[in-house]
């Protein structure tokens, strides 16, 4: 009957099949426990934040014949408020802290899952190389690679991998569902006592929902992407929920080679009990590979060896794997909550990249294979209370939170993906670089807010960091041992509110921790001089911040922030061996402008604008083996508009530009990234509350500019001489996403 009744869902039901039979070589086989998630998806639930009560008019009455005076209940009318933001005045404790809402996650276009984290003001996430790696992160005068200084949560978890095989702090969100997040959580700043590793430039937590609707998606692009999903809720008697979604997915991209990044995802979560009392546990699965256009030289695109969308290398790739496991336990009293979780991860990573293709090797190339095989165990657990000390109102969080990492992380010199026998830079046979890493790390933290009068309150914060494990060398069978303690106080003042506006003053010590590997020396690199930096396990950052959070106007809200932040060892990304390494210390000064508008219901502006400015804080470059004291690759400036639209009856949709400006490329500022503009828009209709169609167009302007730009050492062809120059990674043109969602 229901083919009848909707004639697109033969079409949906083909579409899905089609999918399926492509990665019927992909799949885990009809009894792994993912196909039993994939097939038991269903679901219920809208969405509404603001509601308010109104008292309808009273119908007509029979003349002849007087209707009894019965008294009818207020009808609720719902009103959904369309907000990027919410309102934080009088309860953040820094002016540049925030929380998204889902209402933007959802209307936001984005390219690439990771691009909803944009919604971060001042924060640009962009890729260098194929559509399955980890994303590029640029944050407060930060090239953070991966996530080198952003720590990044997904329902408590911490993504950021340590000791990663690619980077230190790899964070990679390719296993998300987006229809799976209510929203994001972030900081910046080293001023929140309850975020450690990886949080000095900023961090974001963000949430799963505990009840999704129930949907079928189908979409496909102009660029050869194509992406299946289905989820939903199952509402039991008591209460309890169970959400579950699934999703498949391909992309081409407009490469030379083509990505072909297929990829499964798929999450379970079960929520039990209330907002006083309860829990929830949540298992998620992703499985994806990928070929790689990494960053190409500029010199091979100009004198026509390869087009902007062409590779040098097109065997470079990856394939990346994660299982996780976690859960959630929460009570609360009368003037009390107690919060633990817990999770477990299992993820496999290999990446096959080739940056300075003939230098090291001109024989085989300089192709090189990191591999890592990696088992995360780790919790939390914070109690707060809100008391009355005398007269005045006090908020106290005790927490502490841990993590064990077990790791096999090893690098292989390869041709074509195929080992090869012997590494340019080590005496190992067939492995560059192998190592067994045991990594702990245990935070113990205590945070009070304490409001003296109604317009002065200050938030005190005192945190203590262990990491502590060791390093097994594979190659030369050495071990090495390595532990370290690090106290950080942390502290805001905040004045206000005075007509609507609040003054706050932040300061703090944060830090993030360095790839075992560099601690121990078990890989070296040659961007700075040998010896010339003490790696510890913990780096450590100062920074302090003043700013303003308003609402001048109704429905116009505003924050500004101006900050400094001192880092001991700058951690920075080297080209030749596709690791981060540390260097001289930094210092990065910046002013952030943030502003959200809600002029009608249904609609929003808002903009973001940066600026920074990143040096080496050294008289004496030479020491490190650079020629200057410009951080390379730190942004300048970045600014970003926004609009959101939802009518809440048929249109909806967004728009959003982005500008990332003009950074250095060489610490000497001789060569230099004219950075890139984008302009990408959606627009949806709902048929029926049902069936919706959404397009989406990006990279609407069809911009020619470089998503990423690094400058390293290269050789073209074997017999080519050694070149130093600027490499990039093209922006995808101009490209459209058409999606039909329906309900069941």
């Amino acid at each position: 009957m229901c083919w009848r009744i909707c004639p697109l869902y033969p079409c949906l039901f083909r579409q899905v099949f089609f999918m399926v039979s492509a990665f019927r070589h992909f799949l885990p086989a009809p009894h792994h426990p993912t196909c039993s998630v994939l097939c038991s998806l269903a679901a219920l639930g809208l969405f509404s934040e603001v509601t308010q009560a109104a008292t309808p008019p009273p119908g007509p009455q029979d003349s002849t014949t007087p209707a009894p005076q019965v008294e009818q209940p207020p009808k609720t009318e719902r009103i959904v408020v369309t907000a990027s933001r919410r309102n934080l005045t009088g309860r953040a404790a820094t002016a540049s802290e925030g929380s998204i809402t889902g209402t933007e996650l959802r209307l936001r276009p984005a390219y690439r899952i990771g691009q909803l984290l944009e919604a971060v003001p001042g924060l640009v996430v962009t890729s260098h190389s194929g559509e399955g790696k980890a994303n590029q992160f640029l944050l407060r005068g930060f090239n953070l690679d991966h996530g080198t200084d952003l720590a990044s949560f997904v329902d408590d978890m911490p993504i950021n991998g340590v000791s990663n095989a690619h980077g230190q702090g790899y964070t990679d969100l390719n296993f998300l569902i987006p229809e799976t997040l209510s929203g994001v959580d972030y900081t910046k700043g080293p001023f929140h006592a309850n975020i450690g590793d990886f949080g000095v430039a900023g961090s974001d937590h963000m949430k799963l929902a505990s009840e999704i609707p129930r949907e079928i998606t189908l979409s496909a692009g102009t660029l050869g992407d194509y992406r299946a999903y289905a989820g939903g809720t199952v509402q039991m008697a008591n209460g309890d929920r169970w959400v579950n979604a699934g999703a498949l997915s391909h992309a081409d991209g407009p490469w030379r080679y083509p990505d072909n990044a297929r990829a499964i995802r798929a999450m379970s979560r079960y929520t039990h009990g209330s907002e006083r009392k309860g829990f929830d546990i949540t298992g998620m699965f992703y499985r994806g590979q990928w070929r790689a256009t990494n960053d190409q030289p500029l010199e091979a695109i100009q004198n026509g060896m390869i087009d902007r969308f062409g590779s040098l290398d097109p065997t470079d790739g990856g394939f990346s794997e994660r299982y996780s496991l976690s859960a959630h336990q929460h009570m609360s009293g009368e003037n009390w909550n107690w919060v633990n979780n817990a999770f477990v991860v299992h993820d496999r990573l290999t990446l096959w990249n080739n940056f300075t293709h003939y230098l090291d090797d001109p024989v085989h190339g300089d192709q090189q294979a990191q591999d890592e095989t990696r088992t995360t165990l780790g919790g939390s657990s914070a109690y707060t209370r809100h008391d009355r000390l005398a007269t005045f109102l006090s908020d106290t969080t005790v927490g502490v939170q841990g993590r064990y990492d077990f790791l096999y992380v090893d690098r292989r010199h390869t041709e074509q993906r195929r080992p090869l026998p012997d590494c340019t830079s080590s005496t190992g046979y067939y492995v560059c670089n192998a190592d067994s890493i045991s990594l702990g790390a245990v935070g113990m933290y205590i945070q009070n807010t304490l409001h003296w009068t109604p317009w002065f309150r200050t938030v005190i914060g005192l945190r203590e960091d262990y990491q502590g494990g060791v390093d097994h060398n594979l190659v030369d069978g050495s071990a090495t041992h390595a532990g370290q303690w690090l106290f950080q106080p942390k502290g805001s003042l905040i004045f206000g509110p005075w007509k609507k506006s609040e003054l706050y003053l932040s300061a703090g010590k944060g830090y993030h921790s360095n790839d075992f590997r560099s601690v121990s020396g078990s890989y070296s690199v040659d961007k700075f001089a040998a010896g010339s930096v003490s790696v510890p396990l913990m780096t450590e950052a100062i920074s302090g911040e003043v700013g303003i959070r308003s609402t001048p106007l109704t429905h116009l809200n505003v924050q500004v922030a101006a900050f400094i932040i001192d880092f001991a060892s700058e951690l920075s990304y080297d080209g030749d061996a596709g690791v981060t390494s540390p260097g001289p210390a930094s210092r990065r000064q910046g002013v952030e402008f943030s502003a959200q508008y809600n002029p009608l219901p249904w609609i929003e502006l808002n903009t973001d604008l940066s600026f920074a400015k990143a040096r080496y804080r050294t008289n004496d470059p030479q020491a490190y083996g650079i020629d200057g004291v410009y951080v390379s690759n730190a942004p300048d400036f970045v600014w970003s508009f926004g609009l959101l639209v939802d009518t809440h009856k048929h249109w909806y949709g967004g728009l959003q530009v982005r500008w990332l400006g003009h950074y250095a490329l060489v610490e000497d500022n001789s060569l230099r990234s004219s950075g890139y503009k984008e302009v990408n828009i959606n627009a949806g209709y709902r048929f029926t509350p049902r069936l919706k169609l959404e397009v989406s167009i990006f990279n609407l302007t069809n911009s020619h500019a470089f998503a990423a730009q690094y400058a390293y050492d290269y050789r073209l062809t074997p017999n080519a001489a050694v070149s130093t120059g600027a490499t990039g990674h093209a922006l995808e043109p101009t490209s459209a996403r058409l999606a039909v969602t329906a309900g069941f």
